[in-house]
């Protein structure tokens, strides 16, 4: 079943995510077409990773909710600003992840098969909440309202959270 990239889009306009940071990837298939060209979002593509989570930062900072949306092999960009900024002065993000090479070997090309295997752990490792949408035939509705729960208990918490996507659950 999956979710649709429109209706993914239209849950972070709900909870009022106008300011969106990414490195465009293959991973979310047209999200990054979407949000680019919604008229409602402020979209900022960046290069690196660390780019986009320092600029959905300083949204963070201005009381504004913003998030950032990455593949998994973008992770280790990410690690040392969460580290030494966001986690030390407790500025929240939520972290939107493609994840690619999904359980590891032999899913996937084999560049993504490490990170694959490893992406929940970093979060584990960080003591970031996160949650895992991995079924990709789960109904769509049951990942709307997933969705809805995890981004009101990330704004409720004020803690950063990462939701790790496998690969086809968005369309």
């Amino acid at each position: 079943m999956s979710i649709s990239a429109e209706s993914f889009v239209e849950i972070l306009k709900s909870f009022s995510f106008d300011n969106i940071a990414g490195v465009p990837d293959s991973t979310f298939g047209n999200l990054f077409n979407l949000i680019d060209n919604d008229k409602d979002i402020n979209y900022f593509r960046a290069n690196r990773e660390d780019t986009a989570l320092g600029i959905a930062s300083g949204f963070s900072i201005s009381n504004k909710n913003s998030c950032i949306i990455m593949q998994n092999s973008g992770i280790g960009n990410i690690i040392n600003p969460l580290t030494s900024f966001n986690l030390i002065y407790n500025i929240p993000i939520l972290i939107i992840i493609g994840w690619r090479g999904y359980g590891g070997k032999p899913n996937d090309a084999p560049e993504h098969w490490v990170m694959g295997e490893k992406t929940p752990d970093f979060f584990e490792m960080l003591n970031i909440s996160y949650s895992v949408f991995e079924d990709e035939f789960e109904e769509e509705r049951k990942i709307v309202k997933r969705l809805n729960n995890e981004i009101t208990d990330f704004l409720n918490n004020g803690e950063s959270k990462a939701l790790i996507i496998k690969k086809g659950v968005i369309i």
